[in-house]
């Protein structure tokens, strides 16, 4: 099994070279034997070797940490996940009253809010700061009925960081501290940039014109940190993982959940966006007779792939300060190489072109604009940044090429061209049947007319 890790890392050092991504770490547990792995360096202006213990910014995979914490309350009758935050949170208000009033920390944890997700207000570095941002959410649009759509919803797990703050009378660091980082003898997952800085760390990077450029800010502003502030070694996603595919002990004998709320968390609710079903906090998929229990994050030019598979004792991580194409490519061939799942890409199917002015137009959401037009036989896209990201401040990145993308059902398409080759997006319909929304990197867009 080592001679495969190291023909896996082979493999993707070829991958890095050709995509000049400058940093990778990458985990695996098999068959109860842990691979780890450190390629390249943190920066390519401060550069440095990344080893297993290289902090990373996993992103959004925070948010698994913040349902992990949630779910201690709930075992403690602290917190009922179907009863309404007001209970807790009495001065809790929004855009849209019966939204503020009806709204559970079920919602939150499965992305059904149905506001606007991405709100990354600076509401400064003090304790105060998550309080601050879940009052100011009281400007975001409700865009779909509360529990009726999935959209991904970073400003849901905000406000379930000040719930768990406000509940356990600490601040959300001290909380998730307390509850999930120190139980699980998580000593190489921090939340504050100072406590980081003392440690190797790595940089996030943009790609464009051939090389690498490093990007600025490196850290996420305070209030955003329940969603997405963690910085972890590879070493410590796995041990994360070895406490999801166990019983709810840590690796020290302690009782930290029950296995019932382990297996609640990793347990379908409802649907997701494509193929994927949403647990508590986690992203659920079938692949080839497998049953994968993921998450993952991006942050400012860092990412994170998180994934375990329950039944098979399986978990992989990978961390990288840039890019998407490389994290993807080592995440299949990973797969393929330890388990024998292969994520087959589906087939285009034909689309008369009469068919594709339903589909054509623009479609619009937080941070970006995506508009889809009849062009060559079928639809081009092209993703046109707004900025926002990681502060409201943030300029909008370079414009991605355009893609072309085909339909592989109905209402489903798939990106034929690099940035995006083989990403799959979807449109949603109103309840007269006509396309409404456009649902691309787990965001819905509202449509409206091409300029």
């Amino acid at each position: 099994m080592q001679q495969q890790f190291d023909e896996l890392c082979a493999a993707i050092a070829v991958a890095m070279e050709r995509e000049k991504l400058p940093g990778l770490a990458i985990g695996i547990l098999a068959d109860g034997q842990e691979f780890t792995a450190g390629l390249g360096v943190t920066s390519i202006e401060n550069p440095l070797p990344v080893d297993e213990n290289t902090f990373f910014q996993i992103g959004s995979t925070t948010k698994t940490f913040t349902a992990t914490a949630l779910m201690r309350l709930v075992e403690r009758g602290q917190l009922d996940l179907d009863t309404p935050i007001r209970t807790y949170l009495p001065d809790f208000t929004m855009r849209d009253r019966e939204v503020a009033e009806h709204v559970t920390a079920r919602h939150l944890l499965t992305h059904t809010g149905g506001w606007r997700g991405d709100f990354f207000e600076d509401t400064g570095a003090g304790d105060d700061a998550l309080a601050i941002y879940v009052r100011k959410m009281a400007e975001l649009e409700q865009l779909t009925p509360l529990g009726a759509v999935w959209s991904y919803n970073n400003a849901a797990f905000s406000l379930a960081g000040h719930l768990l703050a406000r509940i356990t009378g600490k601040t959300y660091e001290t909380a998730l501290d307390d509850l999930v980082l120190k139980p699980l003898g998580l000593k190489r997952s921090l939340l504050f940039p100072t406590h980081v800085m003392t440690n190797r760390f790595a940089v996030g990077h943009g790609i464009w014109e051939g090389r690498a450029h490093v990007l600025r800010h490196w850290d996420l502003v305070r209030a955003n940190w329940p969603a997405g502030g963690i910085a972890a070694s590879v070493k410590d996603q796995l041990r994360y993982a070895r406490f999801h595919l166990g019983d709810g002990t840590a690796e020290d004998g302690a009782r930290v959940l029950q296995k019932a709320a382990i297996a609640a968390m990793q347990t379908p609710i409802r649907g997701g966006a494509l193929d994927t079903k949403m647990g508590l906090s986690w992203m659920i998929n079938d692949i080839g007779g497998v049953r994968f229990v993921q998450h993952g994050g991006g942050t400012n030019g860092q990412l994170s792939y998180f994934t375990m598979a329950p039944e098979r004792k399986f978990a992989l991580a990978i961390l990288t300060n840039a890019g998407t194409s490389v994290m993807i490519e080592a995440a299949a061939m990973a797969l393929e190489k330890f388990l024998g799942v292969k994520n087959d890409i589906p087939k285009p199917i034909a689309k008369p072109q009469s068919e594709l002015s339903e589909y054509a137009g623009r479609y619009e959401a937080a941070l970006d604009a995506i508009e889809l037009r009849i062009g060559d036989g079928g639809l081009t896209l092209q993703v046109i940044p707004y900025g926002g990201f990681p502060v409201k401040d943030s300029p909008p990145g370079p414009k991605p090429p355009p893609t072309r993308v085909a339909f592989i059902a109905k209402d489903r398409v798939i990106a034929l061209d690099p940035p995006f080759k083989d990403v799959q997006a979807e449109f949603l319909r109103d309840r007269g049947g006509a396309v409404e929304w456009f649902r691309h990197g787990g965001r819905i867009h509202r449509r409206s007319p091409l300029p």
